[in-house]
């Protein structure tokens, strides 16, 4: 069985704008999260732990990258761009810093 939270929105932004993100789920599957985010696009992100540090996956961009610590915001953002462009990889960084609190 996985547990649903549900979460209110969070602010991003980069040297240009700012925007809003909401994370519409975040459910926990034991072994790994599932979290939905919504901003200027809707983005599924699967993350968890491994013996290394943390990992992420989007399955619907065909990409994953490893991740440090979910409250290490520069260098998840770092990561995130490279892989799901400026707007996405920030809005997901920050994200995973909110879901953070939360798991």
């Amino acid at each position: 069985m996985t547990r649903e939270i549900l979460i209110d929105e969070f602010r991003c932004k980069n040297e240009k704008e700012s925007w809003t993100g909401h994370i519409k789920y975040l459910k926990n599957h034991g072994s790994h999260y599932e979290m939905c985010v919504e901003s200027r696009s809707g983005l599924l992100v699967i993350f968890g732990k491994t013996s290394s540090g943390n990992f992420l996956c989007a399955p619907n961009y065909n990409v994953g990258c490893e991740l440090v610590d979910l409250r290490n915001r520069f260098w998840n953002k770092d990561r995130l761009i490279s892989i799901l462009g400026e707007i996405d990889g920030i809005t997901i960084a920050e994200a995973l810093y909110v879901a953070n609190d939360l798991i």
